[in-house]
């Protein structure tokens, strides 16, 4: 991810750009994308990172859920390979 980006407004409407090298505004940014984003916004995510705010990113327990899930199966299959 570029450090300054402009997020599309279905994401973030309360500002024009996101530095995504500010550890706040990149935890927030991410939380906005998961919460809010589609497919295509989701993608454009550093899955790793994801996986390393996962806990720290205050997300409703049915999403946060579904994140973890999903990350720990993708962790797994990364050791299978």
């Amino acid at each position: 991810m570029a450090a300054r980006i402009t997020p599309p407004r279905h994401i973030v409407w309360s500002t024009d750009t996101v530095d995504l090298s500010d550890p706040f505004q990149r935890r927030w940014y991410i939380r906005q994308v998961l919460l809010h984003g589609r497919a295509e916004d989701i993608r454009t995510l550093d899955l790793d990172k994801v996986d390393a705010l996962l806990d720290n990113l205050s997300l409703p327990s049915h999403l946060h859920r579904l994140w973890k899930t999903f990350l720990e199966a993708r962790r797994a299959e990364a050791h299978f390979y």
